[in-house]
């Protein structure tokens, strides 16, 4: 998503084997990093649920997750 030099990112749940831009299996959120202050809008019910049955969030969007107290550190992926 987004356009040339604006970048816009979804938070998706993605199977570890599909392609990187390939098909999700559900949107989570969204990060809009030029608005200021930057967006984070997450829906941490659903993150939540999903690190309970072990996915594992990229390194980029485990710090978001921190950052923004999406989830505490009981859930913190390795």
């Amino acid at each position: 998503m987004g356009a040339k030099k604006n970048p816009f990112y979804r938070i998706v749940v993605a199977d570890s084997r599909r392609a990187r831009d390939g098909k999700f299996i559900e949107e989570l959120g969204y990060y809009n990093p030029l608005s200021k202050p930057k967006t984070v809008k997450v829906d941490a019910e659903k993150v939540n649920a999903w690190i309970a049955t072990g996915a594992k969030p990229s390194e980029t969007v485990n710090r978001l997750f921190k950052e923004n107290g999406v989830y505490d550190a009981k859930n913190d992926a390795e």
